[in-house]
């Protein structure tokens, strides 16, 4: 599974994870987020299309129909779209420009490409964009893009902390006092007291696919859920903080035996356990973060307090974090559990099946035949090796159920993320091109799953 995440003026309401990419340049290299001189964004956009999501597509396109594929689309950009017009960063005419024609774009030129990956939108999670007014927007920013054809439906909770709960029977089971004993009612949070009724991810994806098969003609999208840090709940004083969060735990592992299989297709390590949200002010090697963000000085993130470590910049590894991780990790791995990976002794079908349930749809002029159904089932997953040496420089100063627990870790399927374009070509397992290379090769290709993430 490979995370698509470089947009244009990427993550114009966070400072931690700003892009590459922007509409505008600072005499720094860093994006302007202000500046609207070219309203359209029209060189991000160019820069985005011809040497981020066409260098992507051009791998895919060599490794179409030989590796299953998963791609989640641009984390934050549209939830951001919808609820943070307010912030001159994202409320402009040039970042708005820059996410809808970039996931656009990016959406139909990974399609085209490779027929057979499945895509999936970001949606946020439940207490972001949960409220029935919020919904609305989101479905009217998802209808106004066009992709809802070549897109198999979204994925929650991406880097995220919410829990995936219990399921109810309707997605607004719990509203108005109703309920309040049910287990699927749990709220940590307190979002049903604020009549949010997506307490937890799994009822907020039955409030997606009401809202979206409703609102989009010939729609009926299906969810993944990030489990990488959601094992534990109740741990944050406030749910609106995001950034390395003290005492949460790891979650669910890998799996398409979900609380409901026909709404959720998987859970899955989307964000990779261990690597930093973002920075403290001050970096461990006791240099100043150019890119520390207040949020990560919340009083619930690691750093904040008297005698816990300092925070590295986002995406390096946080010792400190995945040890937490794993001393509260709920794997959801009960006696006699299997996860599929290529030491699990499993009957998987083959990449490509002539006898699947398929369809077809016209693509930039050209008709082609896509799979239908869950393209997780029956597949084997793709484990980074790249991870494993992560996790191994944890686990040798580690001891107890800390070290039992990340050795078991080592095994776990997650999500590659390409947020930069340095991460696309290559031969090793560091880039797009050399994981799918080793996937190939495999006794039976794995599955990848990809983050595209570089506006």
């Amino acid at each position: 599974l490979f995370i698509v995440y470089d947009l244009p003026n990427r993550d114009c309401h966070a400072k931690a994870s700003n892009g590459e990419i922007c509409c505008s340049y600072k005499s720094d290299g860093r994006c302007d987020y202000t500046d609207v001189s070219d309203k359209f964004c029209s060189a991000g956009l160019k820069e985005y299309e011809e040497e981020y999501i066409d260098q992507i597509a051009e791998v895919l396109r060599k490794y179409s129909g030989r590796v299953p594929v998963v791609l989640v689309i641009e984390p934050d950009s549209l939830p951001n779209l919808s609820t943070n017009q307010g912030d001159p960063r994202c409320g402009n005419s040039a970042t708005k420009s820059a996410y809808e024609e970039g996931v656009s774009y990016a959406v139909k030129a990974l399609a085209t490409a490779d027929p057979y990956a499945a895509i999936y939108l970001d949606a946020g999670h439940g207490g972001w964009l949960g409220w029935k007014d919020n919904m609305k927007d989101f479905v009217k920013t998802i209808k106004s893009l066009k992709v809802s054809s070549h897109i198999r439906g979204f994925a929650s909770n991406v880097a995220g902390y919410q829990h995936v709960g219990e399921i109810c029977d309707t997605y607004d089971f719990c509203l108005g006092g109703k309920n309040n004993d049910h287990p699927c009612c749990a709220d940590p949070c307190d979002l049903i007291g604020q009549w949010n009724p997506s307490n937890n991810e799994l009822n907020y994806a039955l409030h997606l696919r009401k809202a979206m098969s409703e609102g989009i003609k010939d729609f009926e999208p299906h969810m993944i859920i990030d489990t990488g840090r959601n094992g534990a709940a109740g741990m944050r004083s406030q749910c609106k903080n995001w950034c390395n969060i003290r005492d949460a735990g790891v979650g669910h592992v890998a799996t398409t035996a979900t609380a409901n299989p026909d709404v959720v297709d998987a859970y899955f390590w989307l964000k990779t356990p261990g690597e930093s949200d973002g920075c403290t002010q001050v970096l461990p090697d006791g240099s100043s973060c150019p890119r520390f963000d207040s949020d990560c000085a919340s009083a619930d993130s690691i750093g904040s307090r008297d005698g816990e470590p300092r925070a590295p910049e986002a995406g390096q590894w946080f010792d400190y974090q995945i040890k937490q991780l794993a001393e509260n990790a709920q794997l959801g791995m009960p006696s006699g559990t299997t996860v599929v990976t290529a030491s699990s002794t499993v009957s998987v079908t083959q990449v490509i099946s002539t006898t699947e349930e398929a369809s077809t749809t016209e693509i930039a002029g050209t008709t082609v035949v896509i799979r239908s159904g869950n393209p997780f089932a029956d597949k084997v997953f793709y484990v980074n090796p790249s991870y494993k040496t992560s996790l191994d420089s944890s686990i040798s100063s580690a001891s107890g159920k800390i070290k039992h627990t990340l050795a078991s870790m080592r095994d776990i399927p997650s999500a590659y993320w390409l947020d930069n374009k340095m991460k696309i070509k290559g031969s090793n397992t560091n880039t797009m091109e050399g994981i799918l290379e080793d996937a190939a090769n495999k006794p039976i290709p794995e599955l990848v799953l990809f983050i595209v993430y570089d506006l």
